[in-house]
């Protein structure tokens, strides 16, 4: 057979393009078998039951019929705890089952450094290390935080991995939507994404709360990779709560909730009022600890208010965040918060940055008109929603509403100070613009507590 001379160069590229398709098919089918591997992986910390305490979560690919155990200590790594193995099975097609492991490291002296490391005699992890939560009345955290990180396009990843690393944060923050999704591809983009965090996640408490794009499979995916634990309650695992617990950073008191409680009707409305109910006797608790902690900051994904242009809850005028179920009228947020004296409400969902005004009920109460966020009357949202992920970000609706005070649309990460009882320092980070603070403002308060007009608010 005779070919001509594009036939000739054709050829060759074809058999190459042919020859990599079957490669790739083995690679899938080596991938989606059973391969005995014990090796730990996909490390990170979470804050424990009291401060003294931190908790080590990995995973294995095999079970390892074994307790897991952490080494660790401040130069010698002599001593030792034991933890619990968990199976968990994707819900995908073909049920791929993973390991979970969790220790808590315990007896740990505020401010000093622990190196560690965790695993089995089948397999141990590198050597990793962190810093013990300080608890001394100086201490001024400052917490990263930020929502919607994916695998694909996770662009602020390698920026908070140099943060961390050169000391810049004492905790990072996730407000919902991790890797889009967890459990895609039979949970082996969540396996990538818990990797490419473990970079800083394995340094810091890496503490969470449960977005969208976590729904599926009963959003067993981030229940079972996270060991969310409320501050003061028993460190055992089977206490662990990943949609609403609450901890203590400096002198602030943080809040984790889950915003889908109301819109997967799955829960049905007990599990909104089990959340209610909670948050509620939390935030009784802060308002009579403020003396320690007079920061009150709550974090969930979906906001209350919005104001670009993605159609969601909080672009609509009864947002159910911020007003509650209909019908009944019942389990709002927004009045319950202001009754508490919230000071900070952070957001994630919308792939933007906003920065509010002081605002309830659509009106603004700033403590004044040069100096806004010198004690204002009414919680501050912040919505820092655009960590970086493959849908890009959304533009802002052409009206600026009163209540707005900053727009910014691009890729980056806020970042939360805690100076003192009456001062708090809030900045937007760029990604797109190579690290560049992009907004920078200050929250003073001389008092905490309830707002003024909050005694007139029946809550449910």
């Amino acid at each position: 057979m005779n070919f001509s001379h594009q036939q000739k160069k054709f050829v060759p590229k074809m058999f190459n393009f042919l020859l990599k398709l079957v490669f790739i098919g083995f690679l899938s089918s080596f991938v989606d078998c059973n391969v005995d591997d014990w090796q730990p992986q996909q490390f990170h910390l979470s804050l424990g039951a009291h401060p003294s305490e931190m908790v080590v979560t990995w995973m294995t690919t095999n079970q390892t019929n074994q307790q897991p155990i952490c080494f660790y200590g401040e130069e010698k790594l002599s001593r030792q705890q034991f933890g619990s193995e968990t199976e968990f099975i994707d819900g995908g097609r073909k049920k791929v089952k993973r390991y979970i492991q969790r220790v808590t490291l315990t007896e740990l002296v505020s401010g000093n450094t622990y190196k560690y490391y965790c695993g089995s005699s089948l397999g141990w992890s590198s050597i990793f290390w962190f810093e013990a939560l300080r608890t001394d009345k100086d201490f001024q955290p400052k917490i990263a935080i930020f929502g919607d990180l994916g695998t694909v396009n996770g662009q602020s990843i390698p920026r908070l991995q140099q943060h961390v690393h050169q000391g810049d944060f004492d905790a990072v923050i996730h407000n919902g939507d991790f890797a889009y999704n967890l459990d895609d591809e039979d949970g082996y983009r969540g396996d990538e994404f818990m990797r490419q965090i473990e970079t800083f996640a394995a340094y810091v408490p890496y503490q969470t709360a449960v977005g969208n794009h976590e729904c599926n499979y009963n959003f067993s995916h981030y229940d079972h990779r996270f060991t969310m634990i409320h501050s003061g309650s028993s460190h055992s695992f089977g206490d662990h709560n990943n949609h609403f617990y609450s901890f203590n950073i400096g002198k602030a008191h943080f809040i984790s909730f889950s915003t889908e409680y109301y819109f997967y009707v799955e829960y049905g409305w007990s599990q909104i009022a089990a959340q209610y109910n909670w948050l509620k006797k939390d935030l009784e608790e802060a308002n009579r600890n403020r003396d320690k902690q007079p920061w009150i900051i709550t974090f969930g994904h979906r906001p209350m208010y919005c104001s670009d242009d993605y159609r969601d809850d909080c672009s609509h005028k009864e947002s159910l965040i911020r007003k509650g179920l209909p019908i009944i009228k019942a389990y709002g947020l927004e009045d319950l918060f202001y009754k508490y004296g919230v000071d900070i409400e952070m957001w994630g969902h919308e792939h933007i940055y906003e920065r509010l005004f002081p605002v309830y009920d659509r009106k603004v109460y700033n403590g004044s008109i040069e100096h806004p966020y010198t004690n204002p009357t009414a919680p501050v949202h912040v919505i820092s929603g655009s960590a970086g992920c493959q849908e890009r970000v959304d533009p802002f609706t052409p009206n600026k509403p009163e209540w707005s005070a900053v727009r910014i649309s691009d890729y980056g990460f806020a970042s939360i100070h805690v100076l003192n009882d009456s001062h708090l320092n809030i900045q937007q980070i760029s990604d797109d613009q190579n690290g560049t603070i992009v907004d920078d403002f200050w929250v003073i308060k001389d008092k905490h507590g309830p707002y003024a007009k909050s005694d007139q608010i029946k809550i449910f």
